[in-house]
């Protein structure tokens, strides 16, 4: 078993100073904590992984191919491995969890 605390790794990502921690890396998948501030760029693109976006805080919109939706706190986001997707319009600081299956390997 792995535990965590999102407390804990909220102050990791901070010290590390990146956008996204991943904190659990297996082979079918991987879970990381994304953050982008309000009024900031969303600088991601296309993962050859499928993923699950669920949203900790904050309001935004997501742009998902060609659909666009509004997101805050509770809103789960599926994509698709190769959609070209961001955050848009942040209008609250926003922290996602982020899974990938099967696992995202960060550049």
């Amino acid at each position: 078993m792995q535990y965590f605390e999102l407390s804990a790794i909220e102050v990791e990502r901070k010290v590390k100073g990146q956008l996204y921690l991943q904190f659990i890396s297996e082979k079918n998948l991987s879970v990381g904590l994304y953050e982008l501030k309000a009024g900031e760029k969303d600088p991601q693109t296309p993962h050859g992984e499928d993923e699950v976006y669920y949203v900790i805080r904050g309001r935004a919109s997501i742009r998902v191919g060609t659909e666009k939706q509004e997101v805050k706190h509770g809103s789960i986001i599926y994509v698709r491995a190769g959609i070209d997707h961001k955050f848009n319009d942040i209008k609250e600081d926003l922290e996602v969890l982020v899974f990938f299956a099967p696992a995202h390997k960060p550049s």
